[in-house]
């Protein structure tokens, strides 16, 4: 096109390409722009509109530099500046947006969103109460702004000032109902307040607004991961890495999840794919360090977790998959990393505070330094207690009512329903008491594949039935109705199970509460309950940082109390289910005669006897449990009385458990 274009033609030529644009025809306005700037090299008008498209497609650096482009011929063009800084921030050169966002605002001070802007742009940079003060401006500029509101909202969340927030993002959505981010920032400060199925009612409306929302996805995966749900949670951070291939969180969310399921060779595929999109990402390498450890593949295991440290050293969650990988000596310079960090100015929050304490535990106790050791689970534990929701009322009720309602005449008016198959194996019991340790003897043998600990059960009962509060009122079941649920359990565990094994295992230990359901549901399955001396099971449990629902063990006295309960439910499920229905396993006599202890456990599951059971430390499956380190080393007889190292501290567990526990 000759420069010599006459303006009748350029206008012309101009408002062809405008339409075009106004139609939302991208792709066939730019090129009549381009003729246009080449025949008027620097036109602000032309360079902004192509600055839009370029936008409008997602190619926001070049954007950006049609608009520097435009400035060059109006440096005090307000917008343009304020266009500029927005662009510079999204594609995350903060600290140059705020010099053009500041110079818009010198020259138009009452423009509510260049005060949004380059509040955004503050807050990127960590100058959360700055942004706090540009926002608030905002607010009072044009009232009825939504954004601003819930940016506001966005800021007080960070700094985990969840209730505020929660004001701020009502406010956004008061103005705008279908503010589709409003709507999933409110449901995540919802989730973070454990408030947790009005934070889903938020995401699932925001879902139904926008089903391509990336975030919402995330964070119902992160909400139903939480809650233990890892399959829901899965499919959501696929849905959200579908719509987003560079959601690198979506990614290592959705590898700590199929490491729940027990599937870490899948988890490991997840974190790379955030290691692609992030190769810095030391959440990855520590996802893949516990990986291998659920596989058995210790140095491996090792090497991924320093990688992690070494990428952030200053964040104590990371160092917690190495620390399960090793067994720590004092002149381990991990523990001098750990110190640092407790020593730091900077203060943790409790959910910090728990994981780095918990750490330092397993350091001091490694290298038998007892009274630092339990200093630490103290710290730790107590961390921990603040940052879960545990209603102790309501679970010790809910074991008391099983009990009152599973008679032995409703067990026997109800006998003879369920479903018929004999492959269940359940076996239960208080976490670390050698659940995990029984269920790799089982899985030694070829007619047996371990599943692992599985909340299907749970499901089955509390999802698909529910016509009330647990314990449900079991009369009104038909011998149909028992046989339904034992069916439905049997299906959900069907994708999970070999198909040929005659026999499955299910090592939920809190499946005990079930147990007198599980055989009205399957009368033909087998229990196998396993307990340990209480003390020091429940010191095992105190020095653990479980992931997941075991929110009664941060508490000495609250763990003391919810054991009594359990062996009280036990003390009932052995009055009323079938001799031949439950084998009691007590630990200690296991590990003292191993080869009888286990040959009972076999037997008991209608099983011949397999030597390969004797050596089960070299069964080569993944094991996701806090017990995944112990159970690939031949057996030992350590952990018997392993309380009484700890006496001296332990009084407000002596005393929930009361004077006749030994």
């Amino acid at each position: 096109m000759n420069k010599a274009m006459s303006a009748s033609a350029a206008q012309q030529l101009f408002e062809s390409a405008k339409a075009l644009h106004q139609q939302g025809r991208l792709g066939e306005a730019e090129p009549l722009y381009r003729q246009l700037l080449e025949a008027f090299p620097g036109h602000p008008g032309v360079l902004q509109r192509l600055s839009e498209i370029y936008f409008r497609s997602g190619r926001i650096e070049e954007a950006a530099e049609f608009t520097r482009k435009a400035l060059d011929s109006t440096p005090n063009d307000a917008q343009m500046l304020s266009n500029l800084g927005f662009m510079l921030y999204k594609i995350g050169r903060s600290g140059e947006a705020l010099v053009f966002l500041e110079r818009s605002l010198q020259l138009d001070p009452r423009s509510p969103r260049t005060h949004t802007n380059l509040g955004n742009t503050l807050a990127a940079l960590n100058r959360r109460q700055e942004a706090l003060e540009c926002f608030s401006r905002a607010v009072e500029l044009d009232p009825n702004l939504a954004e601003p509101h819930n940016n506001i909202g966005n800021v007080l969340a960070d700094l985990k000032r969840h209730e505020e927030a929660i004001v701020a993002f009502n406010k956004a959505l008061a103005l705008q109902p279908d503010f589709v981010p409003a709507l999933t920032n409110l449901g995540n400060s919802l989730f973070h307040l454990r408030r947790y199925d009005e934070a889903a009612a938020c995401f699932a409306r925001a879902l139904e607004l926008k089903p391509d929302y990336a975030p919402a996805h995330y964070n119902w995966g992160t909400l139903l991961g939480e809650t233990g749900l890892h399959e829901q949670a899965a499919e959501h951070y696929k849905k959200a890495r579908e719509i987003d291939p560079g959601y690198a969180a979506a990614c290592n969310n959705l590898g700590r999840s199929l490491n729940a399921l027990g599937r870490p060779l899948e988890a490991m595929a997840a974190y790379k794919n955030a290691l692609a999109i992030d190769p810095g990402s030391a959440i990855a390498h520590s996802g893949i360090s516990s990986s291998f450890l659920y596989l058995g593949n210790f140095d491996e295991a090792r090497a991924a977790g320093e990688k992690a440290i070494e990428l952030d050293p200053d964040t104590p969650a990371i160092h917690r998959s190495l620390a399960e990988a090793k067994r720590f000596t004092k002149d381990d310079p991990q523990i001098a990393q750990l110190e640092r960090l407790a020593a730091g100015k900077a203060p943790l929050d409790d959910e910090q505070a728990a994981e780095l304490h918990l750490i330092l535990a397993k350091a001091y106790g490694d290298c038998g330094e007892d009274e630092r050791a339990f200093t630490h689970l103290l710290k730790g534990n107590a961390a921990k207690r603040r940052c879960v929701s545990y209603e102790e009322r309501e679970h010790l009720e809910e074991m008391r009512m099983m009990a009152e309602v599973f008679t032995p005449e409703l067990m026997r008016a109800k006998a003879g329903g369920g479903d018929p198959s004999e492959r269940p194996v359940f076996i239960i019991g208080m976490p670390r008491s050698g659940t995990t340790l029984v269920e790799q003897i089982l899985a030694g043998h070829p007619s047996v594949y371990a599943a692992g600990e599985q909340s299907e059960f749970g499901l089955n009962v509390l999802g698909t039935y529910a016509p009330g509060p647990l314990p449900f009122d079991i009369w009104k079941l038909t011998g149909d109705d028992l046989r339904q649920m034992g069916g439905r359990y049997l299906r959900r565990m069907a994708g999970k199970v070999r198909e040929d094994a005659p026999r499955f295992t299910d090592k939920l230990p809190g499946n005990f509460r079930f147990a007198g359901l599980i055989h009205l549901t399957m009368p033909n399955a087998r229990l196998i309950h396993v307990h340990r001396n209480p003390l020091d099971t429940c010191v095992s449990c105190f020095s653990k940082h479980f992931v997941g629902s075991l929110n009664y063990t941060y508490d000495l006295a609250e763990l003391g109390r919810y054991y009594r309960a359990y062996e009280k439910l036990m003390t009932h499920w052995r009055a009323v289910l079938p001799q031949t229905v439950m084998l009691d396993v007590r630990y200690e006599d296991l590990v003292e005669d191993f080869e009888a202890g286990a040959r009972r456990i076999v037997a008991h599951c209608g099983l011949e006897w397999d030597a390969r059971c004797l050596e089960f430390y070299k069964v080569t499956r993944p094991v996701i449990t806090a017990s995944s380190t112990q159970v690939r080393q031949p057996l030992f007889k350590t952990a018997v009385g392993r309380h009484k190292k700890y006496e001296p501290w332990l009084g407000p567990l002596h005393e929930a458990l009361g004077e006749d526990i030994t």
